[in-house]
């Protein structure tokens, strides 16, 4: 028996509100109508975004599913209401107690946990001093805290699979001028202290060191149960840490309780903090490695891609995409926007986990895919999804001018392709629950920078809505955008400032 069809029909406000009154338990199709409703209210001409706040700080302000931080993480201010509003203040910490990094951990939804404060959103900081804090997301209080280490100096946090896992980095160990002068050398480059988050709890602190890495180790990051260790020859190799852990974990650390490899003491706990449990002993298999500009390699599409940049100079601008299972090149799998500008254009896998790859530069945005037929010997295949483009004079500037006396003059340079004075892209910013693509445009026509957002359709890439900014934009400062559903942040770097500017979805009173 076939399934009856379903139909495709549009459902209004009215209808959604019955039906949860009616107590309809498909949370799932409650949630799709509702970004369905709001992404056609926010595409309706009598809405518009209004700036409703702006702020200064002189330290780096940070923005992140909903919530703005001021003074390293001490302020917070919640995007929620129609404009910004303080959801805590902590006291101000001395040098010592300074927050280094930090990350915003959610709820977690698939499993029960023995503590209530466990199932509410955190924030993990790391301070000076080597403190692991972990803060409620809505009032600042201290729920937990783990000391990591008295003999490393940690400085970084990141994700390891988001939600789930997180790193903490140490700074790299570097010869002192007089150690390199008398020829002394340190074996270790830096360690990596790694958690699960709901609960909070050790996996391990590892010590990366140049004997089984090599002698030109400059960074390593984790990500997906992959270690990346980048060198100074511009290659880029990714280890297993799943395979780390199994064969070289001397102990199985817990938080507060006795571990041997500290003669007793608690883990975690000032002034020993957390040992040093995997102890990588000799070389280990590589899973894969290339040579790449800036130690640059991307992993993602279906089936399983790489995008990178040979690091020879004739290869500058060029993007190849390969392969990752027999490192073959694409049909078309070299992508070059031939730019003429002083930013290099950018090209980086769709965060949507659609497969598909975006490819930006000054003038052009290509979406491009990956066609690969299943047990098929021929090579996967890029072609282009869709394109964006400014919309600026397209016919080029001329080189050679005569003058009224007849007199030839050729110009001694050539127009950029991001020049202020033309309309150019500068960022591009996915929102996933909505499905649209916001694209930043500056053009400096009038003498001052102004830029403006063109919302496009993630699927076809149909231009939707267009959205001034209020504001100047100096393209010479870094500039952030966010679009999260209702609310659009900009922060941007003034000199020694910063600033952020908040924009609300508002019914137009024209």
């Amino acid at each position: 028996m076939m399934a009856p069809c379903r139909r495709n029909r549009a459902v209004n406000a009215a209808q959604l509100l019955s039906r949860r009154r009616r107590g309809v338990t498909d949370a799932g199709s409650l949630i799709r109508l509702n970004t369905r409703i709001l992404r056609n209210i926010l595409l309706q001409d009598n809405r518009d975004f209004i700036k409703v706040w702006s702020k200064t700080s002189k330290s780096t302000i940070m923005y992140e599913n909903g919530k703005i931080y001021f003074e390293n993480y001490r302020n917070c201010y919640s995007c929620l209401h129609s404009e910004p509003q303080v959801l805590y203040k902590l006291p101000k910490r001395s040098k010592l107690e300074k927050f280094e990094d930090a990350l915003l951990c959610q709820s977690p939804l698939d499993k029960s946990l023995a503590s209530p404060s466990d199932h509410k959103p955190s924030l993990l900081t790391l301070t000076a001093n080597n403190w692991l804090y972990r803060l409620s997301a809505e009032t600042g209080k201290e729920l937990q805290r783990v000391y990591l280490s008295s003999n490393h100096k940690f400085r970084y946090l990141g994700w390891e699979v988001s939600q789930e896992t997180f790193y903490v980095k140490s700074v790299q160990n570097k010869e002192t001028p007089l150690e390199r002068q008398a020829g002394i050398t340190h074996n270790t480059v830096l360690h990596l202290a790694i958690f699960h988050v709901f609960p909070l709890q050790i996996v391990g602190i590892v010590e990366i060191n140049r004997k089984v890495f090599g002698n030109g180790v400059t960074d390593v990051v984790l990500s997906q149960g992959v270690l990346a260790v980048s060198h100074s020859n511009k290659s880029v190799k990714l280890y297993s840490f799943e395979h780390i852990v199994q064969r070289y974990m001397t102990e199985k650390l817990m938080l507060g309780e006795h571990s041997s490899l500290l003669g007793g003491k608690k883990v975690g706990e000032a002034p020993f903090g957390i040992p040093v449990n995997i102890k990588i002993t000799d070389c280990l298999p590589v899973l894969f490695e290339v040579s790449c500009t800036n130690n640059g390699v991307q992993i993602g599409g279906y089936p399983w891609h790489y995008i990178y940049t040979p690091p020879q100079k004739n290869h500058k601008g060029t993007h190849r995409i390969c392969s990752l299972k027999d490192n073959i090149m694409a049909t078309n799998g070299i992508q070059n926007m031939s730019c003429n500008s002083l930013e290099n254009d950018s090209i980086f896998f769709h965060p949507d986990d659609s497969g598909r790859i975006i490819h930006v530069g000054p003038t052009t945005i290509n979406v491009l895919k990956i066609l690969d037929e299943l047990n098929s010997s021929l090579p996967s295949k890029v072609v282009k999804d869709f394109s964006m483009m400014t919309l600026r004079n397209i016919n080029p500037t001329s080189q050679v001018t005569v003058t009224s006396s007849g007199r030839t003059v050729k110009r001694r340079f050539q127009q950029l392709d991001d020049d202020p004075d033309q309309e150019t892209f500068r960022v591009v910013e996915y929102e996933d629950e909505l499905d649209l693509l916001a694209v930043v445009l500056t053009n400096g026509e009038e003498g001052e920078g102004r830029a403006h957002i063109r919302l496009h359709d993630n699927q076809s890439g149909q231009l939707q809505r267009r959205i001034d900014l209020h504001e100047p934009w100096d393209e010479t400062y870094r500039h952030e955008l966010f679009f999260d559903k209702d609310t659009i942040v900009h922060i941007e770097q003034k000199n020694a400032n910063f600033c952020c500017h908040v924009y609300k979805l508002k019914a137009n009173r024209k």
